[in-house]
């Protein structure tokens, strides 16, 4: 497996976690587990068994099973929630845990722009950056940039206070537009976070987890399992871990 990862333009920092790709360079199919990562994803997808297609991915919010299939070519956008109002103007409720296909010509990318990552990048940011929305609501603004600073780690309560926010309304807004509580996105993103200590071997809780036991328990209901076996990562397939930044 090929991977890279890039971090976002400046003017979308907001709006993209980060712009990466995998490659399958074998000829037979690499299996993974998709696990959740508090993101929202479109792919552009290239394999001499499916062709070129393009697919919109919903947050996941338990882990999934797939294969890449033989020589395969994946090039993915990650998207932060506040993209989805004010960059890509859809609800994801509507396909949580699941994916729908977008059109061939979606932001005029085409299979042949999946020759160079670099050039795709360059290409997919400047239509993105054209797409911002002016006038956010900087109650969401700074809801967003607070949940990713504590890395999911503040309640509900002290996240609405500081917004001057309603809660009930801060959950009328998630649900409705991405299909998920507050509380329970913050635990995704307090999920993905935890990833990176346990890729490092540190596999005890870190981030306003009860104890050890709730750590584990956490983990297993997010990955399908306990953090000592994805700390192994055996057969390399956990796909989060694959497109974790190197610190």
């Amino acid at each position: 497996m090929i991977r890279k990862i890039i971090k976002p333009q400046p003017e979308l920092s907001d709006f993209v976690e980060n712009l990466w790709m995998l490659e399958n360079t074998s000829d037979s199919p690499h299996e993974i587990v998709v696990l959740p990562n508090g993101r929202f994803d479109i792919m552009f997808f290239y394999s001499p068994e499916q062709s070129f297609h393009i697919m919109r991915m919903g947050l996941e919010t338990e882990p999934a099973q797939t294969a890449i299939p033989p020589k395969a070519l994946l090039f993915a956008i990650s998207f932060k929630l506040l993209a989805i109002e004010y960059l890509l103007d859809v609800k994801a409720a509507s396909i949580i845990n699941t994916a729908d296909a977008l059109p061939k010509d979606f932001w005029g990318i085409t299979k042949e722009d999946l020759n160079d990552f670099d050039q795709f990048c360059d290409k997919v940011s400047v239509k993105m950056i054209s797409l911002i929305k002016p006038d956010i609501d900087p109650r969401k603004q700074k809801l967003f940039e607070l949940i990713y600073a504590s890395n999911g780690a503040m309640s509900v309560k002290e996240l609405s206070e500081k917004v001057f926010w309603n809660s009930r309304q801060i959950n009328r807004y998630f649900n409705d537009h991405f299909g998920i509580s507050l509380k329970a996105y913050c635990n995704i993103v307090r999920f993905k976070e935890s990833l990176e200590h346990i890729k490092e071997g540190r596999l005890f809780p870190e981030l306003n987890y009860t104890d050890q036991n709730h750590f584990i328990k956490e983990i297993k209901r997010l990955s399908g399992v306990v953090p000592k076996e994805l700390f192994k990562d055996k057969n390399d397939r956990f796909l989060l871990f694959h497109t974790l930044p190197k610190k």
